[in-house]
């Protein structure tokens, strides 16, 4: 059966026991049938009397996951182990049950499939601190990729698993159909295209967003189903004229396939152009499938001198591999009124496009094989785990880019990548380092974006350089993680530093008494705590002063060093010196918000930026520092708001709870008596009334929205 496709279509009108077995002993007749036959019938009995939602018997569930499983491997204990994947996790039998019975090899891959089921069990923070969604997809995601660096194989049944349950979702509520439907475009679908197993890769964008946006998937539908005639007719003219052409040049053990887009792809086009599916061009792809490489490139020839190439399409996989293993030639030419995408591979490139990993272990493919050091590369630990799944998932799914080095080692980089990306590509250290950057040996900014084909040259310094700021703009998860990581480190260090010279100046002692000071009071380990918080500052320096006063009480007994609070404008400075004045500094301006620090000379405090270089070089120097920070700006306004609601009952208390979740406080309501205006007083968050304000406009039809304070210019646009 080697059509996916239809395999798939067959599995989804499977309804019974005896039709999923049948089907299993079809494609496993190659295996050793004893095993099989004793896999299946304990499922059986383990899952008996258990029915899934749509009603139907639950082992049906795996044997069916096991048969699309067989259509990736030749792995006769991946097999069972999908006959087996739930028995442990739904069932009163344990993994020494599995072991005892089918091996330690069959045991191992069912241990891990349920390592990965067992996320669902972990608690979660209280959803105002996170997003739950994000949460429970971080935790898959990342218990999947644990579980795969021990073994890949896991990866390959859960996807299979999970393409199974995406085609029997219908029998769910709504709500739990579009979660599911949500994980499986975040985090399955992205893990097969990174193994490069395109149809399950295609399946589950298609099924997710079948459920995600009905709407728009019935659109799409609907277009190339009223289509469908004139596409094929099209799509099989241009098959005709391809035949033809490369007959003439020479060609003949070749295939041509021709398809319509899968429609997620065609929805992301859409999305992307800012169009509608009438103005989307190329819908048609065609597959050209040779048998040696070279002809491949030979068909290319033919294509482009026969028709006319889009030359940005072009891109050459066969040379330059993606990380996938991904290989084929891309081009796109106009046939007539028609832009027609197509692909030439070999016939090995073509499993290896299709099946990815999996097909390595069902062929000797003369192919590229998916590059899975990235499993090993990603960090797990000392990471929040919605923000290790940000990072880690836009490594996963993204368009790629190659560059070089001047040695022409092949670097491959997300779409958007900077020259700073690259040097954390080439090392962790050449990143942390960076100082200049060349690319094509022109000098660029370390932040400019790199181009397909680029070489780069990264110059570097003898010291690390950390630039907190630049973490946002760089596209790659591993300089995202070491330049935080080397941001976090340099800010601790310089911390502990301001730390030790807030206390110099209060004290009037130098740094090495007071270190011994720290040490006497169990403090060194804490002291950086006290430039973020002044209450363990006024703690601090009331155990230090309580220690020189008990050592010499003479000579201090007198001495006050209580803390005094200076207010200037928008800053707050904390000290037990006379302060007059407070300047910012020119050398780094900094702005409300940023991290801030004070030097005091004669009275007067200067402000920098707490990572300024300038600042820097005044903190290892010594000098005196007091404390400082923002003063908080009351944020909440008030604010008029007119909206014109239907007249029909709840409508009111339906707009008051759409603002009762946006955190609008109310404070007075006026119905009009003879129309459909409601006058509301509210109090709102200036820091989200962009947010607020477009959110209503979607939904309800806003007359007015005015500051209070400002009813002539106040107005919210």
């Amino acid at each position: 059966m080697n059509n996916f496709n239809s395999f798939i279509d067959k599995i989804q009108k499977i309804n019974t026991i005896e039709e999923a077995q049948n089907i299993l002993f079809e494609v496993s007749s190659h295996f050793n049938q004893t095993k099989i036959k004793e896999a299946l019938e304990f499922a059986k009995l383990a899952h008996k009397g258990q029915y899934r939602k749509s009603g139907e018997e639950y082992v049906i569930h795996p044997i069916l996951v096991a048969c699309i499983t067989s259509f990736f491997s030749d792995n006769e204990d991946m097999i069972l182990a999908a006959l087996l994947h739930d028995v442990v996790e739904d069932t009163e039998y344990e993994f020494k049950d599995i072991f005892l019975k089918f091996g330690p090899s069959v045991a191992h891959l069912v241990e891990g499939l349920t390592k990965i089921t067992d996320i669902r069990e972990h608690s979660l923070l209280p959803s105002d601190k996170i997003d739950e969604k994000l949460a429970k997809s971080a935790l898959t995601f990342r218990n999947m990729l644990i579980s795969s660096i021990k073994d890949i194989r896991v990866l390959v049944i859960k996807l299979c698993d999970r393409l199974h349950n995406m085609l029997t979702l219908q029998a769910l509520r709504i709500e739990k159909q579009k979660r599911i439907a949500e994980e499986t475009i975040l985090v399955y679908a992205p893990i097969a295209h990174r193994l490069g197993i395109s149809t399950l890769k295609k399946h589950l964008e298609d099924l997710s967003f079948m459920y995600l946006l009905p709407s728009e998937y019935e659109k799409i539908d609907k277009y190339i189903k009223t289509h469908k005639e004139d596409l094929t007719l099209r799509l099989n003219n241009f098959i005709s004229k391809i035949e033809v052409l490369l007959a003439k040049y020479g060609l003949k053990d070749f295939e041509i396939k021709g398809r319509i887009k899968h429609y997620y792809s065609i929805y992301l086009k859409m999305q992307r152009k800012g169009i509608s599916i009438e103005e989307v061009l190329d819908l048609l792809a065609v597959r050209i499938i040779t048998k040696e490489k070279l002809e491949c490139y030979e068909a290319f020839g033919a294509i482009h001198l026969n028709f006319r190439p889009l030359i940005s399409r072009f891109k050459d996989y066969i040379a330059i591999p993606k990380e996938n293993g991904y290989q084929t030639l891309h081009t796109s030419v106009f046939d007539e009124t028609n832009v027609i995408e197509v692909q030439i591979r070999t016939f090995d490139m073509h499993k290896n496009a299709e099946y990815g990993i999996a097909a390595h272990w069902k062929y000797k493919l003369d192919s590229a094989s998916p590059n899975t050091d990235w499993l090993n590369n990603l960090t797990f630990e000392n990471e929040k785990i919605e923000d290790f799944y940000e990072l880690a998932k836009n490594d996963l799914f993204r368009e790629d880019i190659i560059v070089y080095s001047p040695k022409f080692d092949t670097f491959t980089l997300p779409l958007g990548a900077t020259a700073l990306d690259f040097a954390y590509a080439v090392h962790s250290e050449v990143g942390n380092k960076a100082k200049e950057a060349y690319v094509n040996k022109e000098k660029v900014s370390l932040l400019a974006t790199l181009k397909n084909g680029d070489i780069v040259r990264i110059v570097t310094d003898n010291k690390e350089i950390p630039r907190c700021s630049w973490i946002d703009a760089l596209k790659t998860s591993k300089a995202k993680l070491n330049a935080k990581q080397l941001c976090n480190h340099r800010i601790k260090e310089v911390e502990n530093d301001i730390a030790l010279n807030l206390l110099k100046t209060i004290f009037d002692l130098d740094v090495i008494k007071i270190k011994a000071l720290l040490k006497a009071n169990y403090l060194c380990s804490k002291i950086y705590k006290i430039v973020e918080d002044k209450n363990f500052l006024v703690d601090v320096v009331n155990k230090i002063s309580k220690t020189i006063k008990e050592r010499d009480k003479f000579k201090y007994l007198f001495k006050s060093y209580k803390l005094k609070e200076y207010v200037f404008d928008s800053i707050k400075v904390l000290s037990n010196k006379s302060i007059n004045d407070i300047e910012f500094s020119f050398c780094c301006h900094p702005k409300r918000g940023d991290e801030i620090v004070g030097f005091l000379e004669n009275k007067k405090v200067t402000i920098h930026h707490k990572l300024c270089s300038t600042a820097t070089d005044l903190i290892k120097a010594r000098e005196n520092m007091v404390y400082i920070e923002w003063i908080e700006e009351n944020s909440i306004s008030k604010y008029l708001i007119v909206v014109n609601l239907q007249n029909k009952k709840g409508e009111l208390a339906k707009f008051v709870n759409e603002l009762a979740k946006l955190d609008v406080s109310i404070l007075s309501i006026e119905l009009g008596v003879k129309s459909d205006f409601c006058k509301l007083e509210v109090e709102i968050d200036e820091k989200k009334l962009e947010k607020i304000s477009q959110k209503l406009k979607q939904t309800y039809h806003i007359i007015e929205f005015t500051s209070i304070k400002d009813a002539y210019n106040g107005k919210v646009k």
